[in-house]
């Protein structure tokens, strides 16, 4: 580690804070401005929120000699993404009464809300604290939403993975009182001091992420979490962990020393040992995490630069054992399985396909409306997916049908048929409100996957599945680069084209193509489905087809 005056200026704003406190509530009373002080826009995100203002309207309101149109996004944490029908239900309330009149559900497995008003802050906060959820960590340089397969009843090693999955979420989350403090009107106490025992006063360089996947199905992509856990069973129990560090997907543009990469296996843990791994892999980032360049302050980088064999003996000395020695394992899938399900008990389970994961009334398909009615009937519980998509769980059979005549009386087809490269799907917010965005995603998807869809059709693979994802920067939200086709932004229309990951979400993609626009990129996957159909080898997938031919099409042409 550099010197004290070589760290970057948001390392100085986390030592000022008081452990994050800053002058938020000061800022919040300012009512001059719809913005927050520069200092509390970097410690908002420990608290759950960006501060955000409609791209679409800044050149208008500056030429009005108008601030921004400033609003904020919130995220609420949803450990392993399952929340009540009662936390559904206020979720809908609270985007309806306070933000866009929509639910965004993330790759994370979280809610957004978008359109927040400053004024409105405190009090969508506080309500979404009364639900028994919270936006403490939901963003910031602490570790985030725990992701795990969602469906914890379909078997007892699905239930043993979630029950971890809350416990690391639990016992990484923040410990200071600010956020008590500022949200939820909590008095500090005289004397008494905040303390971070396991972050410290400063937290982590950087955000981490941590997921848990229950082989055969990488839903949760884990490979591009910092720190993963893939689900060994024996006997039909959960045995433990393989435990696999340094994923991450960020990167930037013209800079090859930031790049995407995969996460290495380096061991197996037992379950009673994951929450205290969990922490000693945290603290090696806490204490080892470069703090003077935030591009190069991810885990991945700490491990690279200090090398595999360097993080393992300093993760065993830490521990005070040493992992096993990995156990085998096997991915073959990491899509949602939509319809419905029962599981072991004999409830069923009704995954829905949510449109770039964004839950609102659209025409005559009124499907936030929909959830909402089902929210106040339903006993079970609504779960997120990783692929931005939601169960309605917990559904005793004799209630299927109530389910089913709710949505179809809002428009909502459970059963209706998706192509396999929609159900794949995913993007990024972007455009008009992500300040990173270069280019779109969200708005942008649906039209590129009907013109992607009709390559297909020409080609006779409209059933071929095919992962799609597309970013409007190269943060990597919705994790690209680790897709058969991806598309991430560089300028509005523009585009790095990246090919070749594979259908399990084990291996990188690779770049092939810079500013390319919708145009040429639809010409260049024309010519590669040609040459797929023509020459694929028995059961080959696309990405594999790709990488086989190492990305370059004057190779089979």
């Amino acid at each position: 580690m550099s010197g004290d005056d070589t760290l970057t200026e948001v390392e100085g704003i986390k030592a000022r804070s008081d452990y994050l406190r800053g002058t938020i509530v000061e800022s919040l009373a300012d009512s001059a401005t719809g913005t927050l002080a520069e200092d509390d826009t970097q410690l908002s995100k420990f608290h759950g929120f960006y501060q955000q203002d409609d791209r679409d309207i800044r050149a208008e309101r500056t030429r009005q000699k108008l601030e921004p149109a400033h609003s904020f996004m919130i995220r609420v944490r949803v450990p392993g993404g399952i929340a009540t029908s009662a936390q559904w239900l206020q979720m809908d309330t609270l985007a309806r009464q306070y933000a866009n009149n929509t639910l965004r559900l993330t790759t994370r497995q979280a809610f957004q809300f978008h359109g927040v008003i400053k004024s409105d802050l405190k009090a969508t906060i506080a309500a979404i604290n009364n639900s028994l959820l919270d936006t403490i960590a939901a963003c910031g340089d602490v570790n985030r939403n725990v992701m795990c397969t969602p469906l914890a009843e379909k078997s007892a090693i699905h239930a043993a993975a979630y029950k971890t999955a809350t416990e690391i979420s639990a016992h990484l989350t923040p410990n200071t009182r600010a956020y008590h403090e500022i949200w939820l009107d909590k008095k500090r106490v005289a004397g008494g001091e905040d303390s971070e025992p396991i972050y410290g006063a400063t937290y982590l360089p950087r955000k981490f992420k941590i997921g848990i996947a229950i082989p055969p199905s990488n839903d949760v992509d884990i490979f591009s979490q910092d720190l993963g856990f893939i689900a060994i069973q024996k006997n039909g129990e959960l045995a433990g962990f393989n435990v696999a560090v340094g994923g991450g997907m960020g990167m930037h543009h013209g800079e090859p020393e930031t790049y995407p990469r995969v996460a290495d296996v380096i061991g197996f843990c037992t379950p009673e040992q994951a929450v205290n791994l969990a922490e000693q892999v945290v603290k090696i980032q806490r204490d080892h995490g470069d703090r003077t360049n935030r591009k190069h302050a991810r885990l991945k980088y700490t491990i690279d630069d200090n090398g595999l064999d360097w993080f393992q003996d300093e993760l065993h000395r830490r521990l005070g054992f040493e992992l096993q020695p990995k156990s085998p394992y096997l991915f073959v899938s990491r899509g949602d399985d939509f319809g419905w399900s029962v599981d072991q008990h004999g409830e069923w389970h009704l995954t829905l396909f949510v449109p770039q994961g964004r839950v609102a009334d659209v025409g005559d398909r009124k499907m936030m409306s929909a959830l909402a009615e089902i929210a106040k009937v339903h006993q079970g519980t609504f779960r997120l997916t990783a692929n931005q998509n939601v169960i309605i769980s917990g559904v005793p059979a004799k209630k299927k049908p109530q389910i089913e005549n709710l949505l179809q009386s809002h428009g909502v087809k459970p059963a209706q048929k998706i192509s396999p490269l929609r159900q794949q799907a995913l993007a990024c917010v972007a455009f008009p409100t992500c300040g990173l965005a270069m280019a779109e995603a969200e708005r942008y998807l649906p039209d590129l996957l009907e013109q992607v869809e009709s390559l297909l059709a020409k080609h006779s693979l409209i059933e071929e599945p095919i992962s799609l994802r597309i970013t409007g920067c190269p943060n990597g939200c919705a994790r690209p680069y680790l897709a058969e086709i991806a598309l991430v932004g560089k300028a509005p229309g523009q585009y790095s084209l990246f090919l070749g990951g594979d259908s399990n979400g084990t291996r990188l993609n690779t770049l092939t193509h810079e500013n390319v626009n919708e145009s040429q990129i639809l010409d260049i996957l024309d010519q590669w489905l040609t040459s797929f159909v023509e020459q694929r080898r028995a059961n080959e997938s696309f990405g594999d087809f790709i990488d086989r031919h190492n990305y370059s099409l004057a190779e089979i042409n």
